[in-house]
C-alpha cells in the first residue's frame, strides 16, 4: 500500500461573488442548530484524470478556476456559509468567505483506489473534522500525480445536517458545469422559523463525554446477494413464520445485522444482564413536519429517536427481534407527534440523555447510531461537467458507535462506515459471522 502524502501548495480566500443585502446579514439559529455540535459533514470526490471516459485530459488549472468562480457565485445564495457563529445565537453573515485550499498527492488514484482506508480521507479535506475552526465550509482540491483529482469539503453541522451538505454540492457541481439558475434548487432558510432560537441553558442539558479519540473507522462492503439472504433470514424466522409482516428494507436487515454482531463482540465480560444496548436512527423531519417544508431547505431538520432493546433483543440468535425493533424505531420516528414535539421543544434525544446519563458514562447502556444516504443519488448529482466521479468517499464524523449506509456507484450494495472504539473493532473485525457476509472492496 502507498503510504499517502498530502502537500498544501496554496490557499485563497473565496468570498460571495455579490454583497451580501443588510436585511440578511442575521442569520438566527434555529433551536436544533443551537443544540447541534460543530463538527464537520464531510465528502471526497474522486475524478479520473480523464472527462467522460475520453482521450481528453483534465486541465486542473481550468477546473481550479472554475470551482473557485462558481463557488464564489453559490455563496451568493448560501450566503450563511461565508460568515461567522455569534453566541450560538446567530451568524453573523458578513461575507468574510471561506478557505480554498489546493494541494498535491504524491501517488496516482490507481495506485490507491478502490481499496482506500477511510483512515486516509481526512487528508483531502481543509480541517480537522472535531470543529476546532470557527469556519462554516472550506474546501480543498487535491490533484493526483496522474491528473486526477479529488475535491475534498467540510459544511459545519453547526448549521446544516447531511442532506444540507448533500444539497450544497449538488448546486455548487449544477453551477459548475453550467445549469441554468432556473434549474439548480437553491436553498430555503426557514429552519429558525420551524424550530425558533431558545435560552437552551434552560434545558439542562446533561454532559455525557463521548470518546473522539481511539475511535477507528472501517468501510464494510455489503454486495446485493449478502443483503437480500439477510432479508430472507427474517422472513423464515421460526418467531415470524405465522406474522403477515413485509420483508424488511435493505437498511432495516443490515442494520438488525450490525447490531446484532456488534452485541455478541461487546457482551464479552459483561454478561448479558450486566449491560444494556439502545439502538438510534436520524430522521428527516422535512417530511414529518406538518405541512411538510421542500426538501431543499437548508439547515437542521434532521433528529435521533432512541429505542433502548430489551433482554431477548440482545441475545446472539435475536436477528429477527431486532429487525422488529428497528422497524419500531423507524414507525416511531415516522409519527407526525414526533416532529410536533420537537417543535415544541420536547427533545426526545435529550430526555433519553438525562435519564441515562450516568449509564452511558458508565458504558453500562451502550448506543449504537445509525443514519443512512442510500438512495440519494450522489453520483449523478455531483457530476461538475467532467463526468460521473471515480468515488466518493464518505469520511463519517467522528463519533463513537456510528454507522453510515451508502449506495455503491455500481449499484449493487451497500458500503458500511462504523466508528468503533479500537478494541471494539478489533473485536467485530474478528466476528466470523460478520465477516462471512462483508464482500472486499476492490
Amino acid at each position: 500500500m502507498v503510504k499517502i502524502e498530502v502537500e498544501l501548495v496554496s490557499t485563497s480566500i473565496i468570498k460571495p461573488s455579490s454583497p451580501t443585502p443588510s436585511d440578511l446579514r442575521f442569520y438566527p439559529l434555529s433551536y436544533i442548530d443551537q443544540l447541534s455540535s460543530h463538527i464537520y459533514n464531510n465528502l471526497v470526490i474522486f475524478f479520473p484524470s480523464k472527462a467522460n471516459d475520453s482521450d481528453q485530459s483534465l486541465n486542473v488549472a481550468e477546473i481550479s478556476r472554475k470551482l473557485k468562480k462558481s463557488l464564489s457565485d453559490v455563496l451568493t445564495r448560501y450566503y450563511p456559509l461565508a460568515g461567522r457563529i455569534k453566541d450560538n445565537l446567530f451568524l453573523n453573515c458578513n461575507d468574510e468567505g471561506i478557505p480554498y485550499l489546493e494541494a498535491r498527492v504524491n501517488c496516482k488514484l490507481s495506485d490507491i483506489l478502490p481499496n482506500l482506508d477511510p483512515i486516509e480521507l481526512p487528508k483531502f479535506v481543509p480541517f480537522e473534522l472535531d470543529g476546532r475552526v470557527d469556519l462554516l465550509l472550506g474546501v480543498q482540491l487535491n490533484i493526483f500525480e496522474c491528473g486526477g483529482i479529488a475535491i475534498g469539503f467540510c459544511i459545519t453541522h453547526k448549521i446544516g445536517d447531511a442532506l444540507s451538505a448533500l444539497m450544497f454540492t449538488k448546486c455548487w457541481a449544477a453551477a459548475t458545469r453550467g445549469d441554468d439558475n432556473q434549474q439548480i434548487p437553491w436553498p430555503q432558510f426557514v429552519s429558525s422559523t420551524l424550530f425558533p432560537t431558545k435560552d437552551i441553558s434552560s434545558l439542562d442539558v446533561p454532559r455525557v463525554d463521548i470518546p473522539t479519540k481511539n475511535i477507528v473507522t472501517k468501510r464494510f462492503v455489503f454486495e446485493s446477494s449478502k443483503i437480500d439472504s439477510l432479508r430472507a433470514k427474517y422472513v423464515e424466522s421460526g418467531n415470524l413464520k405465522n406474522e403477515k409482516i413485509s420483508r424488511p428494507t435493505r437498511v432495516e436487515a443490515l442494520s438488525a445485522f450490525i447490531c446484532n454482531r456488534y452485541m455478541a463482540v461487546t457482551q464479552e465480560g459483561f454478561g448479558p444482564r450486566k449491560r444494556r444496548y439502545a439502538i438510534a436512527q436520524a430522521f428527516n423531519l422535512r417530511t414529518r413536519i406538518d405541512p411538510p417544508v421542500q426538501e431543499n431547505s437548508f439547515g437542521n431538520f434532521s433528529r435521533q429517536f432512541i429505542r433502548c432493546l430489551d433482554s431477548t433483543s440482545c441475545e446472539e440468535d435475536s436477528f429477527s427481534n431486532l429487525v422488529r425493533e428497528m422497524r419500531n424505531l423507524i414507525k416511531s420516528g415516522n409519527d407526525k407527534e414526533f416532529a410536533k414535539k420537537i417543535q415544541m421543544g420536547t427533545d426526545q434525544f435529550i430526555n433519553f440523555t438525562k435519564e441515562h446519563a450516568e449509564k452511558l458514562a458508565k458504558g453500562e447502556i451502550i448506543d449504537l447510531k445509525f443514519t443512512s444516504i442510500c438512495r440519494f443519488p450522489l453520483y449523478d448529482h455531483f457530476d461538475f461537467g467532467w463526468g460521473q466521479p471515480l468515488w466518493i468517499g464518505a469520511n463519517p464524523l467522528p463519533c463513537k458507535n456510528l454507522v453510515i449506509f451508502v449506495d455503491r456507484k455500481s449499484g449493487d450494495g451497500i458500503e458500511a462506515y462504523i466508528d468503533l472504539e479500537e478494541e471494539d473493532m478489533a473485536k467485530f473485525e474478528r466476528d466470523e459471522e460478520f465477516i462471512s457476509f462483508v464482500s472486499p472492496t476492490a
